[in-house]
């Protein structure tokens, strides 16, 4: 026993060190590093390297698991004053989006199966409603990343309309998932009527008990004095567990209400709110990392060959017509937010962790052409990730959408964080020979007014300087500024190539 418990750990120690390895070095080609996760999965799997894993309730667990972690920590790096005016589109998109999707890629789906696959024929109309709802939500961690990785910013409030989307449409998609199972599952005859009063519910007491905890949640971090401060994200992670958890006895959405309680703790302010951020950042993409090797992990690669046409058929339709369908009419009021825009935030309708998470409930409820609607979502999600995810630079340069902002060097060498409640703006600049050209002292940098020099970096050792500090060529600086156009003016003058903070 000790034996396999050890083998475990180093399976998946292995896993993870060549997951990382794969998705830093596919980052800077432009890859998805969530898609390069699923592929070292489906790699290890049982067409690959062998490695068997058909356990549905572990995966679904894990997949329970992760995404709570994923919502949670994307309400908390989600900042209310930037999503507020784009509050209504985004919501519009989150719900009646979902819906309209949802309809019109599963009445194409139906089409398409009974046209060109054999073994679906007389699949009915419900079971392609579900793979549309499964399908019907959006994943923005991988757009981003991209986004980021690339040194690009979105323009006209496209990036907080795209996060606000993507955290609060995967909720109304679970519901509608886990109303269609029950009634593909039901034996007697359903009443439309109250099931649809019965999502309205669970949204509604999720979205209730989502605010309440998350404020009661506020109150206890400010108020409670912890010795070891390292328990601090621990306390914020436990609150994240016991919302979701909470929720779901009360018969509500959990989805909704961690989303709604990390909107809530991560725009207040608290003990230690930075290592709490910076731990749930971490944790975000590690639950990431081991979800969608799970994921690649139970799926059977060989069982996808037969799909490849339909399923290809399929991520065309969603990608060029319900998509973008979808988005223009739901966009159609807001006449000030332009077609660019709009043809933008189509392109984004990229599919990552989630969907395929919603594919095992499927599977572990039994429902009829479960495996099949697994590996048709499985591959679209490919596809999506591929297509989409690789070109969204592209898209958004194409678009004019995408601009170059003024940057500063990121702080790498001095292991400080300057929080973002102050006004200033934290930095390191490298001393060349062109720096010291007026002189070796650090007077003679004339640093504009508002801007301080902490501390110098020489080899591995750090000082605190003052002005007749004398200077060389290869030292590293940090400062400090709130006066940042006339920092930057003076930090170009020095010949530097800042990076983006």
């Amino acid at each position: 026993m000790q034996i396999q418990t050890e083998l475990i750990m180093l399976g998946l120690s292995l896993l993870f060190f060549l997951s990382i390895f794969v998705g830093n070095t596919g980052s800077k080609f432009g890859i998805p590093a969530l898609l390069l996760f699923l592929s070292v999965g489906m790699i290890c799997g049982s067409d690959g390297l062998g490695i068997q894993f058909e356990n549905i309730q572990v995966a679904q667990t894990i997949g329970t698991i992760s995404l709570c972690i994923i919502l949670f920590s994307g309400g908390l790096d989600t900042k209310i004053s930037e999503i507020r005016p784009i509050m209504f589109q985004g919501v519009i998109l989150a719900t009646f989006g979902v819906f309209i999707t949802a309809f019109l890629t599963g009445f194409l789906i139906w089409i398409v199966l009974d046209s060109l696959f054999p073994e679906a024929a007389g699949i009915g109309f419900l079971t392609p409603l579900l793979l549309a709802a499964i399908m019907s939500s959006t994943d923005s961690a991988s757009v981003f990343s991209i986004l980021r990785s690339k040194g690009m910013h979105l323009k006209n409030n496209l990036r907080p309309l795209l996060e606000l989307e993507s955290g609060s449409n995967d909720p109304m998609a679970y519901i509608l998932v886990i109303t269609l199972i029950s009634i593909i599952n039901s034996t007697s005859e359903v009443n439309y009527w109250q099931a649809g009063f019965s999502l309205i519910i669970q949204l509604g007491i999720g979205a209730i008990t989502g605010y309440v905890l998350g404020k009661i949640a506020v109150y206890i971090l400010k108020k409670i004095r912890i010795a070891n401060t390292s328990l601090y994200p621990i306390m914020v992670l436990t609150f994240c567990i016991f919302i979701f958890s909470t929720t779901y006895y009360l018969s509500g959405n959990g989805y909704l209400a961690i989303y709604i309680s990390g909107l809530i703790i991560g725009n207040s302010k608290f003990i230690q709110k930075r290592s709490a951020l910076k731990f749930f950042d971490g944790l975000a993409w590690i639950s990431q990392l081991l979800m969608f090797l799970t994921l690649g992990l139970l799926v059977n690669p060989h069982e996808l060959v037969p799909l490849v046409i339909p399923c290809l058929l399929i991520s065309f339709l969603m990608i060029f017509i319900t998509r973008p369908a979808t988005v223009f009419f739901c966009l159609l009021p807001f006449t000030k937010m332009g077609s660019r825009d709009k043809l933008f935030v189509s392109w984004v309708g990229l599919r990552g962790a989630v969907p395929i998470i919603f594919a095992i409930l499927p599977l572990a409820a039994d429902v009829p052409h479960a495996r099949l609607i697994f590996n048709i979502v499985f591959f679209c999600t490919l596809v999506s990730l591929l297509v989409q995810g690789s070109t969204l630079p592209l898209v958004a340069k194409w678009l004019g959408l995408a601009e170059k902002p003024r940057e500063i060097k990121q702080l790498e060498d001095f292991d400080v964080d300057i929080s973002n409640d102050i006004n200033s703006i934290a930095t390191e600049i490298d001393i060349t020979a062109q720096s010291l050209t007026a002189g070796n002292k650090l007077m003679n940098l004339a640093l504009p007014d508002k801007t301080l020099a902490i501390m110098v970096k020489r080899g591995e050792k750090f000082f605190v300087p003052n002005g007749k500090t004398e200077l060389k060529e290869h030292d590293k600086l940090m400062i400090v500024t709130d006066n940042y156009d006339a920092f930057i003016e003076r930090y170009n003058d020095l010949n530097t190539s800042p990076q983006k903070n």
